[in-house]
């Protein structure tokens, strides 16, 4: 399958509002291109290989938000609908000049071009993400992670994604049953089996994602550890975790509230991602009101990162 990129250019100060619009509204999966990101960086962390230099030459100003599509779609529809909400913020926001281009991405490109960019990245003090195809001189205590995400969300390198990890590492212990709840590459399932989680269930409704996360399981050699199945959570998880994990968008997190619970021990820890600052206290007040008190809200640019605890 091909795809298509949607560009918009746009300023810092209306970059979450137009990215929260792509994905939450119109479905699409968003890369934001600051140059201010390179020339901040600290090029003493792994991540830095990352970063495209290229765009220190750019305009630091100009914020680039790009979003990609199925070239399946409607791309006029989608294109008014994103001129439309450009109106509509540009009404109190500086949107900057607002410029919208179209890539056709084919799918050869599209699978396998992003794999030069995507190199080993350290989250925290002993987690390594390491592409399958890369090598890496592992330090003492380091714990390696193979992946080849393919088409599937969950790289390591994404703030939510991040911030899941580095909580998972926090509250997981040993013996415990962790449920991941949109697994996508199976990132976070399974750096829960390499951690010492007897039991790891994955969990997407995307049948892709769940043979991508397979592929990388079986790469770390967690079988015995973790499964991984397609569906909807309460329709094929039938046992209960002392940890759940959700790295999603808002919307989702919002809807699967009221059935986490079912999913989950008293007093477990459900690590809730994915969520823009706009729409933290509507995920906030869901986890809330379906039997759950927060007990950690951790930031990283635009997202947060919820944890919370299944009341008695």
């Amino acid at each position: 399958m091909d795809y298509i990129q949607i560009a918009i250019e746009t300023t810092h100060e209306a970059v979450e509002a137009i990215s929260y619009f792509l994905v939450e509204e119109m479905s699409g999966g968003v890369e934001i291109c600051d140059p201010i990101d390179v020339v901040s960086q600290d090029r003493s962390q792994v991540i830095f290989d990352l970063i495209d230099e290229s765009l220190i030459s750019e305009d630091m100003d100009t914020v680039v938000v790009k979003a990609y599509f199925s070239t399946e779609i409607d791309i006029v529809e989608k294109v008014e609908a994103i001129k439309g909400h450009l109106k509509h913020i540009s009404e109190f926001l500086n949107i900057g000049t607002g410029k919208i281009t179209l890539l056709d991405i084919p799918e050869e490109k599209w699978a396998n071009e992003w794999k030069k960019y995507y190199k080993p990245v350290k989250l925290g003090d002993h987690i390594v993400i390491k592409p399958k195809w890369e090598t890496y001189e592992a330090e003492v205590d380091d714990l390696i992670i193979e992946m080849d995400p393919g088409m599937a969300f969950g790289t390591g390198t994404h703030e939510t994604t991040a911030m899941c990890a580095q909580l998972v590492e926090k509250y997981i212990r040993p013996d415990q049953t962790i449920i991941d709840i949109g697994t996508g590459s199976g990132i976070l399932g399974i750096i829960a089996a390499k951690m010492g989680a007897q039991k790891v269930i994955g969990v997407d409704i995307d049948p892709v994602a769940v043979k991508v996360a397979k592929e990388n399981v079986a790469y770390n050699h967690v079988e015995d550890q973790m499964e991984v199945y397609a569906g909807n959570l309460i329709d094929v998880v039938k046992e209960k975790g002392q940890i759940v994990v959700s790295n999603i968008i808002a919307d989702v997190i919002i809807m699967l509230a009221d059935q986490v619970e079912q999913v989950i021990t008293e007093e477990g820890i459900w690590i809730a991602s994915g969520i823009i600052q706009m729409r933290k206290d509507d995920v906030i007040a869901a986890i809330e009101a379906n039997g759950f008190e927060i007990i950690e809200i951790h930031e990283q640019k635009e997202w947060v990162a919820v944890v919370a605890r299944r009341r008695k």
